[in-house]
């Protein structure tokens, strides 16, 4: 073989790549006339050269390539004519076939039978949150979600729907609806159909809960407490009223209306309680709130509040702090006697509060020593799991008392972060310095859980009575964490609507705050939209020009 059949040789192995090196070219003219839409000089000749030589490139190197010589083509008689020859080609297209059929199948399988999402939002906002996760995993009856819609719904409406469907075990179902091509439907919901409104209608067993959403987006948590408030008998807590405790209707810094809305936005109804008027705690109160009373509890009212307690009622005491003053103005008794410590109720489930001020000179909020930071909490899984820090305001230390009896267990919920740096404060009067043998250094607890099981009777003859529901009753010695101004700051609302859904025994914890679904739209071009087009379109061009490579490979072999 003289040097001109190997330079030939040589140039027809390579020929295939080469023609798809000029099918690229005339791609890619094509593609600048489309994109650039406008005829420029410079767009248009640079695409009509690479159209003209892909073209040129394409034509000759095609009648290169299947212009065989005679010894060519009786070798392919001969291939054609063996077995092989004849049923290689069909043989190979059946087991692609299966193998394609196959990789569809299993694929199919493993992501029905492994329905793992992979959410690469920068929000999340596809991530159902573990609370919402375990309230709708764990329902038990249907629950419809109709969304009054006008237009066409927004893609995150949908996505959110579709993940509490995936999440609820086919309990629930969504539909949206435009109320203005539906307006018979939408007038069975008893809506006076507007086409500015948006909102969303949850159903479970007759009871209803409609979600306005038509000035914010949709939330996880606006849905979610309300798949709460169908599904859940609401629990009920009781506030103590008449001793100058803080107020659930007052809306300034020192009220406790925000706590109250947090309460009621979690499905547990707050109703005030003056014990002076009503001759007995409730029976339907499953947490009785006595939120920082500034005069003492009458002995009348201190024994109902004891027997409520025995008899397994649960009870949420917020002590405010000791007063203090400066050496030039002693306290007055009527001022000793102010925010009192109600030991007389609690010493007789274990715990005493102190005369005192706790202070950490280490961690505090703004410059106030008397005023702890703390994220140094006991391990309770419902109280202070994924708690950041939490401040109270004055407070005062807990200490317990001995003697107890065997069936109360008690345990630290908060205590201050430092330990040399922090203690007991018992001067009164504004000298902070820690006093060994008089203070108590830290960690210092400033609230206690109490947890008393009352387990069945014996009635005699084999008899036995049913046991008494369990008392709980948790003590923080501050309620200002939880007034108005504070609540909103670090884990302080959670660390209060912790205490009360533990209190209550609720087995379901909904969201504190939402972030706000922040719905990304891109904006293009035309020009952008066209490259866009062109890029989507090269995807498959190019596959199937790879496979165009690789059979004028065998062809020229």
């Amino acid at each position: 073989m003289n040097n001109m059949e190997v330079l030939k040789s040589k140039f027809k192995s390579i020929s295939p790549i080469l023609m798809a090196m000029s099918l690229v070219m005339v791609a890619l003219g094509l593609s600048l006339f489309y994109i650039n839409a406008q005829s420029t000089f410079w767009s248009w000749t640079l695409a009509s050269f690479l159209i003209f030589i892909g073209c040129l490139s394409t034509v000759v190197l095609f009648w290169f390539l299947f212009t065989k010589n005679k010894q060519t083509v009786e070798n392919s008689y001969k291939t054609q004519d063996s077995l092989y020859g004849r049923w290689r080609t069909p043989i190979l297209i059946v087991l692609l076939i299966i193998a394609s059929v196959g990789f569809l199948g299993i694929s199919h399988y493993i992501a029905g039978k492994f329905p793992t999402p992979w959410d690469v939002t920068v929000g999340k906002q596809h991530t159902m949150t573990s609370n919402t996760i375990k309230l709708v995993s764990s329902l038990n009856k249907n629950v419809e979600l109709t969304a009054l819609h006008v237009g066409t719904p927004p893609k995150y409406l949908q996505d959110l729907f579709n993940n509490y469907e995936r999440l609820s075990n086919d309990f629930i179902t969504t539909q949206i609806i435009d109320p203005i091509e539906n307006i018979s439907f939408a007038a069975t919901f008893g809506n006076v159909v507007n086409s500015d409104e948006q909102k969303v209608i949850v159903q479970s067993d007759n009871v209803r809960q409609d979600v306005d959403f038509t000035k914010d987006l949709l939330t996880e948590e606006q849905l979610t407490n309300a798949i709460a408030r169908v599904t859940r008998e609401p629990a009920k807590v009781y506030f103590l009223q008449g001793h100058g405790e803080y107020s659930t209707s007052n809306q300034g810094n020192i009220g406790l209306s925000t706590f109250k809305q947090l309460l009621d936005d979690n499905n547990i109804q707050s109703y005030p309680l003056m014990l002076g008027i009503t001759p007995e705690i409730p029976t339907d109160c499953d947490v009785l709130i006595i939120a920082g009373p500034k005069t003492n509890l009458t002995t009348q009212e201190q024994t109902l509040i004891t027997n409520y307690l025995r008899d397994g009622g649960d009870a949420l005491f917020l002590i405010e702090h000791s007063l203090v003053t400066t050496p030039d103005q002693p306290l007055t008794d009527e001022q000793q006697q102010l925010n009192p410590s109600l030991n007389e109720i609690i010493n007789q489930w274990g715990l005493n509060v102190e005369s005192d001020v706790v202070v950490d000179l280490t961690n505090h909020i703004g410059n106030d020593v008397g005023s702890p930071a703390t994220k140094n909490y006991q391990n309770h899984k419902a109280i202070t799991a994924d708690l950041d820090y939490t401040f109270y305001v004055r407070p005062r230390s807990i200490k317990i008392v001995d003697g107890r009896r065997p069936t109360i267990k008690l345990a630290v919920i908060a205590a201050t972060a430092s330990k040399d740096q922090s203690w007991a404060e018992t001067n009164r009067y504004l000298e902070v310095q820690y006093d060994a043998g008089v203070d108590t250094i830290g960690p210092v607890p400033m609230s206690y859980v109490v947890l008393e099981e009352h387990k069945g009777r014996h009635a005699g003859d084999g008899v036995t009575l049913k046991a008494k529901s369990d008392t709980r009753l948790i003590v923080f010695t501050d309620a200002d964490f939880l007034t108005n101004v504070y609540i909103n700051q670090y884990s302080n609302s959670k660390m209060g609507l912790n205490v009360v859904n533990w209190l209550a025994d609720l087995d379901y914890q909904t969201l504190m705050s939402s972030n706000q679904i922040k719905v990304e739209r891109l904006d293009l071009t035309s020009q952008q939209k066209r490259v866009v087009v062109v890029i989507l379109f090269f995807l498959p061009f190019l596959i199937a020009l790879f496979g165009l490579v690789v059979w004028m490979k065998t062809k020229v072999n």
